[in-house]
């Protein structure tokens, strides 16, 4: 669970390890393993028509911007506990909506940094227009937040519990 803001991303103890590890393998087994699938296929020859060759550069500087963006992120982290459980919606909180007043067109997701999202529940960026919305408020509460086509959509809060993975 992360919140930003300006340099300093809040994480969770439990985030916080889970992308540390994620940086020691990258920077560490990961990396070895690039060089290996780039020197096997340099010893195919030709490089300007190597498919191998040029999928593998490619994707290591995949790999070596995904360390960059670690290092940063982990120099600026601050670790902290989970956000209380009192039903204001924050970063780190797994949050359910309902459309237009409609209690029966809900959404629940959790409200947290791109780095924190899985395949268990949808996630949305505080910086985004519904987590900038929705940040801030209670549960019962009406939320505003701009549509792509720059309309205001309104949700209605319905809970706000703390993520707890």
């Amino acid at each position: 669970m992360t919140q930003t803001s300006d340099n300093v991303t809040w994480l969770t103890q439990e985030a916080y390890n889970k992308l540390k590890g994620e940086l020691e393998y990258l920077s560490g087994p990961a990396r070895i393993e690039i060089t290996a699938k780039i020197a096997a296929a340099r010893e195919e020859g030709d490089l300007r028509e190597n498919g191998g060759y040029h999928a593998a550069k490619e994707e290591q500087g995949k790999q070596e911007l995904r360390i960059r963006q670690l290092t940063q992120l982990l120099e600026h982290a601050k670790v902290g506990e989970a956000p209380a459980d009192d039903g204001i919606v924050e970063p780190g909180m797994v949050v359910t909506i309902a459309f237009d007043g409609d209690e029966d067109d809900t959404m629940t997701f959790l409200l947290a940094s791109r780095e924190y999202a899985s395949d268990d529940i949808e996630t949305y960026s505080p910086q985004s227009p519904l987590g900038i919305g929705v940040n801030g408020k209670k549960a019962g509460e009406d939320a505003q937040y701009e549509l792509p086509n720059g309309k205001l959509a309104t949700v209605k809060i319905l809970a706000a519990k703390p993520y707890s993975g």
